[in-house]
């Protein structure tokens, strides 16, 4: 897949100049929707960068060099899911011909950590993130390019909408499903999101 693919399928709508942000209801429910349809500029530039191959690889250079020198990209990113590509070439590859699963590793894990990136971008409040458990199962060796696919947007925007709510730590379990471009599942992984809402400075 060419960088000519890539896409911000929904892209995430800019709110009015000058415009605050609106109170959001109390719920962590309400506030979970709240947080995907107001859209706010950090997690709008956040998603814009992820989605233009330049702006992309400038974000890894600064942040993740190991995705720039291991060939990820990010193929599709909106509120609700991500893609993210790992290659099949010199960079990647193990010594029994396929995909190193540390690589694997990496897409999968930006494929569901630029999901909780865009949720905590576009908070109302600062709300810290990490990884607190990690799954994975290896279905067949990956001997071309693989796609990891996290469909678990809601449930992140959810857990960092309840974080914000209530002050304490939210966890939340993601999947994401990686498959040759055949549509053959090869991996799949399950991380373990902890998210946490930062004191307000003094």
């Amino acid at each position: 897949m060419s960088d000519s693919n890539l896409t911000a399928a929904e892209p995430l709508a800019a709110p009015a100049a000058g415009a605050g942000l609106p109170v959001a209801p109390g719920s962590p429910g309400d506030l979970a929707e709240h947080l995907r349809a107001t859209a706010a500029w950090p997690a709008e530039k956040l998603a814009a960068r992820l989605s233009r191959p330049w702006p992309m690889r400038a974000f890894f250079l600064a942040r993740l060099p190991l995705a720039l020198v291991a060939g990820l990209r990010v193929r599709e990113i909106d509120r609700r899911h991500c893609v993210v590509t790992v290659p099949y070439g010199w960079r990647t590859t193990n010594p029994f011909r396929s995909t190193y699963f540390a690589a694997l590793s990496m897409a999968a894990e930006l494929s569901t950590g630029a999901l909780a990136m865009l949720a905590t971008r576009g908070a109302p409040a600062p709300a810290a993130l990490l990884i607190v458990a990690l799954e994975a199962s290896f279905e067949k060796k990956a001997v071309a390019s693989t796609a990891f696919t996290c469909e678990d947007g809601d449930a992140i925007f959810a857990a960092v909408a309840a974080t914000l709510a209530t002050g304490d730590p939210a966890v939340v379990r993601v999947e994401t499903f990686g498959r040759s471009p055949d549509g053959v599942e090869v991996a799949r992984f399950a991380f373990t999101w902890s998210f946490k809402r930062r004191a307000a400075r003094a």
